[in-house]
């Protein structure tokens, strides 16, 4: 049975659902209830409420249930500011010390850690991503600071514990579920097409182009691919990308989703200011036989079907 923090959010209910459709079954955790949440309400699924920075909740967790692997993907609000932002961090510092804790106080085999593609900025190459370059010690954005943090953390935790620690470097994630993201534009896209409401932008921290682009990667194959990380007999390395392995401009969203949507109104100036870069996958295929199953077109027609069926977000 795998624990997965932050099991009932984005990614990570995709994932539980994943790991459900590999045999495997999961203990959500959630910081606010204990009931199941709706959207995984068809699945046997077992939730729990516990704060990770609470260890004594943790424990209580195992104590109830044979955990034998865990899915760190619960985070704190990005610390910004003074005072929140020391909390913010202090929540999760104390949540990772917590499930490093627990790891080896139960025998868990592996602990996947979340990590981001924004670990990688400032990083120049012409090539994809490849998770053996070397990145900078500073970030741009408490995010990816907070990402790096975790996964030096989670080497030195495998040390002292014995406990398999895996990085999880997971690319510009959409689809049901998510947020509009203040990264990419690709979100924004769908939610306007399927509303029928103007493009609203106002959520992003720069202004969009034709040509920006970013590996996207339908989260429906991003909790796969960290299901099959997380269930593989062997992992050879210690850190995976998690990604559709090529570049998806902001013109290509607009292209897949009128294929959908053909009246959509979604005008994005011409240009690029990102570029963006690609992430590659050869780890994470050779280790799992990981293939995206869902390509741009797929992927917005799926995304726009969940919204126009009533569903928020």
């Amino acid at each position: 049975m795998i624990l997965v923090t932050g099991g009932a959010g984005f990614i990570g209910s995709h994932t539980v659902r994943a790991l459900h459709g590999l045999g495997e079954a999961s203990v959500v955790v959630q910081r606010g209830t204990g009931q199941v949440p709706a959207h995984l309400a068809d699945l046997p699924v077992i939730a729990e409420q516990a704060d990770v920075a609470d260890l004594g909740a943790l424990r209580g967790i195992g104590a109830r249930h044979r955990i034998t692997g865990i899915v760190h993907l619960a985070g704190y609000p990005a610390p910004r500011g003074t005072v929140g932002g020391i909390g913010a961090t202090q929540g999760l510092l104390y949540g990772l010390l917590n499930v490093a804790r627990v790891a080896q106080e139960w025998g868990v085999r592996r602990v996947g850690l979340a990590s981001t593609l924004g670990v990688y900025s400032g990083v120049e190459t012409d090539a994809p991503l490849t998770e053996d370059l070397p990145v900078r010690l500073t970030a741009p954005h408490p995010i990816p600071r907070s990402k790096k943090i975790a996964e030096l953390l989670g080497e030195q935790f495998a040390e002292a514990t014995g406990v398999e620690f895996v990085n999880f470097r997971i690319s510009g994630t959409w689809g049901p579920l998510g947020h509009e993201d203040p990264f990419f534009a690709a979100p924004a896209l769908v939610h306007a097409a399927a509303s029928g409401q103007p493009l609203d932008l106002s959520g992003l921290l720069a202004q969009p182009r034709l040509g920006d682009g970013l590996d996207l990667c339908y989260v429906k194959d991003t909790g796969r691919a960290i299901a099959l990380l997380q269930l593989a007999d062997n992992l050879r390395h210690r850190t995976y990308n998690i990604a559709s392995g090529q570049v998806t401009e902001n013109a290509d969203v607009i292209a897949a989703i009128r294929r959908t949507v053909p009246d959509a109104g979604l005008e994005l100036p011409a240009g690029t200011s990102r570029p963006g870069a690609a992430l590659d996958i050869t780890r994470l295929h050779q280790d799992t036989g990981f293939e995206p199953e869902y390509d741009t077109t797929r992927a917005a027609a799926d995304y726009i079907a969940w919204l126009t069926a009533g569903n928020p977000r």
